[in-house]
């Protein structure tokens, strides 16, 4: 089991992780800047929730840790790893189908709302799970 004790770092390869999923108490590090974007997280053992300049990104219940998270044109891709399976809700473009792949298995096709949301439900156990979203 990994946790991101910094909160949320910036990885070399571009991307970010967050989370720590083994705090009793909610844990918040706003401010942070990455390639010119400001993140905000607020994480715990109930939930563990990502923003990016001001905006809605991710959100688990109970709380994750998440490792190389990175958006792009056609999707999201991260691994998480938590204590317990996990409820995942991302903010994507609105009203788009995504195809789901956890451990590069496909797990299905879903189509997000009309605010963008995609809920999702990941299997956690001994090691992270990688889940990738494509267009």
């Amino acid at each position: 089991m990994s946790v991101v004790k910094e909160l949320l770092r910036a990885e070399s390869d571009g991307t970010v992780s967050f989370g720590d999923y083994t705090l009793e108490k909610k844990a918040k590090l706003p401010d942070f800047e990455h390639k010119g974007d400001i993140y905000y997280v607020k994480t715990y053992a109930e939930s563990t929730r990502l923003e990016k300049n001001g905006m809605f990104v991710y959100e688990s219940v109970p709380g994750t840790a998440v490792t190389a998270f990175q958006v792009r044109e056609d999707g999201v891709s991260f691994c998480v790893d938590g204590a317990q399976d996990a409820q995942v809700t991302l903010e994507l473009a609105e009203e788009t189908e995504y195809m789901i792949y956890v451990d590069d298995k496909a797990t299905g096709k879903m189509t997000t709302n009309k605010s963008g949301k995609l809920s999702f439900s990941v299997e956690l156990g001994d090691k992270p799970v990688e889940v990738k979203i494509r267009k």
